[in-house]
Parts: structure tokens; sequence; C-alpha cells
């Protein structure tokens, strides 16, 4: 056990590990001190001065920072501690974009949270305001400086947990500014659109750039057959926009919402994710069996393929070719469906509710347009799909549960949990086994690449004694050390999985946002993968070759595994990027 201190809050003692802060220690006394900058395990550093207390030195200090220590005392609510955090959150409004009734986080937002509880009724400072052009040419961030609040969440997670460093800060002083090197835009940077900036981001200084306005004009057309299909992670997210609890899983109800929009069909991706499982496993036993390029590394995840073309150049041919569950799907229904329903191709309009924000990049990359039309014409994200539903006037929370539609509106489990940290992997398993088998294995649930550990490695032995090693990397900065391993010849694989989002899909950069106070004191990544681990369990067919729609798919109009008409529909290639091109937009 940990050596415990015991210190004094507001008259109450209270027993803290050794090493921990005030604002830990205060929680554990059941008093709650705000915040602003601070996010747990991404952003401790004491910059925005909201947190402070006074611990007796001469001048206030941020608990959020401040370790305890035996026989201190501490005080968080006195007429001078309450007036220096007025007086902190007045001077960072007094220099706010205040455009609170129009700004996409308007009831969601912290530093509006924070004016209510300090009850800041009127602002005594009129603050120079800055007025600084908004970047807008990235194809999934809309970066607005003028509602930055400085708290430098956004730095800390691009640059220790994804590894990516796209921005920084810039200038000093009240000139201070969140940029990109050389005050490029977004997008000629290497920053690969996962969205996790916007998630930790406090107020609306970060957005997703919104398509629904593309998805409202294709609905009201009438020339167009509009089709939707939702990623896996979305069941398990979109009810907390609702009012929900994390984790809740909602498919039912997000079928029915998606109805009465208006889409003609509605489809479940985790049917592309089930046919992802039968082209990269049979990549994969391709490649052990004929000596092929190992290990071999997961292409389902858009912000970790963009990473990989501009950091690990020399690996992509590591790279499955598969397509992604997304664009599968898409390019099946330009193909296979458009045959099968007899609807002109150009006519059908596809859109897709992803987790992600790279996914809004990824539509647009040109090699993915196999049918000669793209994969996917617009991806919105699960929060664009519940504005959606808001603006419709749908009562989300008392809808019946309905069912995708057919002729391609069944998965299997191992679809499912493609949503989660390691779900890749263990979908894969579930097939790869039982192809090199030759049998029905009954052990599926492959738990030790399960969970939010950032690397996990599995072996599995089958009985001819061959050993398949593989591994799990979730977020850019732990995938990074992976292959780093990997280049250097330090450890050796058959098979790795790699998802750009710390937690996988269930934490992509499209997902509800949660604030501060609930990230610091739950895993929201947990708690979604939960949703999709129960869904997986309760479903009677749970291996993707089980699968009886992909098994129609293949004897009607694929043929096989790799073949050829496979590979031109369903398969792609990746190129290295230039970090930084030298001739780019400024902004």
């Amino acid at each position: 056990m940990s050596e415990m201190v015991t210190l004094t809050i507001d008259g109450v003692e209270v027993k803290a590990p050794a090493g921990s802060t005030v604002l830990e220690a205060a929680k554990l006394a059941g008093i709650r001190i705000p915040t602003l900058c601070y996010l747990k395990g991404i952003n401790e550093i004491g910059a925005c001065r909201i947190c402070v207390v006074d611990v007796g030195a001469r001048s206030l200090q941020a608990a959020c920072v401040y370790p305890v220590s035996e026989g201190l005392k501490v005080v968080t609510n006195s007429p001078k501690v309450r007036e220096a955090r007025k007086v902190t959150l007045e001077l960072i409004l007094s220099n706010h974009e205040r455009t609170c009734l129009t700004c996409v986080r308007s009831g969601n937002c912290e530093l509006q949270q924070l004016a209510n509880e300090l009850n800041v009724g009127e602002i005594r400072f009129d603050g120079e305001r800055t007025d600084l052009p908004v970047d807008d040419l990235s194809p999934s961030v809309v970066r607005d400086p003028n509602k930055c609040v400085l708290c430098r969440r956004c730095i800390s997670v691009c640059n220790n947990v994804q590894s990516v460093a796209a921005i920084g800060t810039a200038d000093r002083g009240f000139k201070t500014v969140i940029a990109s090197p050389f005050n490029m835009a977004l997008k000629d940077t290497p920053c690969v659109n996962c969205g996790q900036c916007i998630n930790v981001c406090p107020v609306g200084a970060l957005r997703e750039k919104s398509s629904i306005e593309k998805v409202w004009d294709a609905l009201a057309n009438p020339d167009l057959h509009v089709v939707v299909q939702t990623a896996p992670a979305v069941r398990v997210a979109i009810g907390e926009e609702f009012g929900l609890p994390i984790g809740t899983r909602c498919t039912g109800k997000m079928v029915a919402a998606l109805k009465r929009l208006g889409f003609d069909k509605v489809f479940d991706t985790d049917t592309g994710a089930d046919l992802t499982i039968m082209e990269e496993g049979n990549e994969l036993i391709q490649r052990i069996k004929n000596g092929g390029k190992l290990p071999m590394i997961t292409s389902c995840s858009p912000g970790w393929i963009k990473f990989c073309e501009h950091n690990y150049p020399d690996l992509l041919d590591n790279l499955s070719t598969c397509k992604s569950p997304q664009n599968m799907f898409g390019a099946l229904l330009k193909s296979y469906y458009a045959e099968k329903m007899g609807i002109d191709p150009s006519k059908i309009f596809v859109v897709s509710v992803m987790p992600c924000t790279a996914k809004k990049f990824e539509i647009q990359r040109p090699e993915l347009a196999s049918t000669g039309y793209p994969d996917v014409d617009v991806s919105i994200t699960t929060r664009e799909l519940a504005r959606m539903i808001k603006e419709a006037g749908i009562d989300f929370v008392n809808l019946p549960d309905e069912e995708f539609d057919d002729p391609m509106g069944e998965a299997s489990g191992a679809g499912v949990i493609f949503g989660a940290t390691g779900g890749v992997m263990e979908a894969a398993l579930r097939t790869v086994v039982d192809k090199l088998t030759g049998r029905d294995n009954d052990n599926i649930e492959y738990k030790e690449v399960r969970g939010e550990e950032g690397i996990k490695v599995a072996e599995v032995t089958l009985p001819d004694g061959m050993t398949i090693r593989a591994a799990v990397a979730h977020g850019l900065g732990n995938a990074r050390k992976l292959l780093d391993q990997v280049r250097n010849g330090e450890a050796q694989y058959h098979f790795i999985e790699i998802m750009a989002c710390p937690g996988g899909c269930v934490n992509g950069g499209g997902q509800p946002i949660q604030p501060a106070r609930v990230r610091n004191t739950i895993d929201i990544r947990t708690e979604r993968a939960k949703g999709l681990y129960s869904e997986d369990e309760a479903m009677t067919i749970r291996k993707s070759h089980k699968n009886p729609r992909i098994q129609k798919i293949y004897e009607e109009f694929l043929g096989e595994p790799g073949s050829h008409k496979a590979h031109e529909l369903l398969h792609t290639h990746y190129y290295a990027r230039e970090n930084y091109p030298e001739e780019c937009s400024r902004i």
C-alpha cells in the first residue's frame, strides 16, 4: 500500500496517498474544486489557475499540481479564494468570443458551466478581443482560435498521447495562440484528423467540420436513393447525447431514428466489418503460408493509416490492403446492392455515421472509388447524427427498437466488437483460427487483447504446433512505441492491430464529448466497450465467416475471399506523405 499522509481540507481531516495532489485529496473528502485546464492523465500543468486554494503560502496555489504533505492545511472556500477564481474566470471571458447561443458546444461547455457555478453575473473587465482567422480548410477539424482559452489540453493530447505534434503554442503573453507550425492550415501538417483534440477541448475552439446540410439536401432530393450505414461504436455512445448512461446500447432506437429521418435504407457497418475479416483474414493466411510481408498490420483506422504514411513509410507494405469496413460496405452498396436492387449506382447516395472525424478525410481519398463513384458520399459523426435527430424533433429515448434493413442488415458479434481496441484482432482470430485448423473452435473470446493497456500481446497456439503472435496498440503514441520495436527488430509478430484513438473507436474523435468532471472519474472507453461486448455475447452468430449474408455475397457476387473482383472492389493502396509540403496554404 502507498504511504498515506494526513492533511486538513476546510476543517475536514483527510488521509491521502503521498505524492497525490490537493485536488485528488479534496475529491476523497467529497470536496469539489473547480478546474478548467486539468484533465486527468492528459493535462496536469496548473495553467488556468481556476483551481487555486489557500495552503498558507504567500500566494494561492493550483490544487491540480500542489502536492499533499503531512499536516498541510488547505482552504478551498474563502472570500479570497472565491474572488481569485472569479477574477481569473472573468479575465478569460473578457477576451472570449461569447457567441454562446450559436456555438456547437452550447449546453456542453466547461467555461459556460464554470460561469454558472462561480456565479459570474457580469464581467468587470473590458478586454481587448482577438480577431483571428478560423482554420476550416481541413475536411475533418475546424479550429477557431477566437474561442480558445489556452488550456493546452489539445496540445497535450496531440503531443503526449498521440505523438503527432500538429499544434503547439506560438508567441507570448497576451498574443499567445494555439497554432500549427509556421501558422499552416491543419490540412498541410502531419495532422491525422483523429479529432482527439476536439474531445478534450473544454469549449468550442475545436469542432468537427459539419456535413449535416449535405445529408439534409440528399434526403430532400427525390432523384437519390439515400442509404445510411452505422459503425458499431455509435450505438453505445449516441444515447449520451440524450441523457442516457455512458455505454447504453441504443442499436434499435438508433435504427428507428434514422428511418424517421427519411433514409431509404438503414444498414449496419458491422456487415462491412465481417467482410473486412473475410478479406483481411484470408490475406493474413496467405502471407503466413506463402512467405508474405509480416507482420501484417490492420488498415481499418484512417487516422492510423495517415500516421503511417507520414511517419512509417517503410512499413506501408506491411499494411493490409483491405479497405476499412466503411469503404468496403460503400463499394458493395454501389455494386452488389445496386445490381441486386436494380438501381443506377450514380443515384445511390451513401451516408456513413462514424465515431470518427478521420473518416471525413478518408472518404475523399481518390483511390477509394473503385466503382467509378466515391465509396461513401458523406460521413457524419455520432454528434452530428444526434444534432439531426434533435433538429427533426424526434423523441429518441422513447423510440421503439427497430431492425436494420435487408438485404444487407445482418452482422455477427465479431463485427460489433470492431469498435473497441483489440476488437479487430479478436474478430480476425475467431475466423483465422477456424480456417487454419479446419474446424469450428468453441473458444472464441480472446480476452488477452481486450482492455485499456496501451500495448497488448497475445499468442495463439494451433494443434499443429504453429503459434500466431499478435499485438494490439491503441493511441498513436503507443503505436509509435510498438512500431519502433518492430522496425528495430526487437519484437516479431504475425499480426498487429492499430487504432488511432485511445480505447479504439468507442473513444473516436466524433463521439459525444464528456466534460472533464466526468472523464476525471469514469473511464468512458471501458464503459462504452462493455456495451459492445455485451451485444456480441447476445448474438447468435459471433464469427464473421458464419454470417449467412456474407456467405451469400460471396456466392452471388464476389466468388471467394481474395478473388479478382474482391480485390477490385475491396482492396486499395497507400503512399508516403511529406510532413510539411514545400507549397502549403496559410490561414
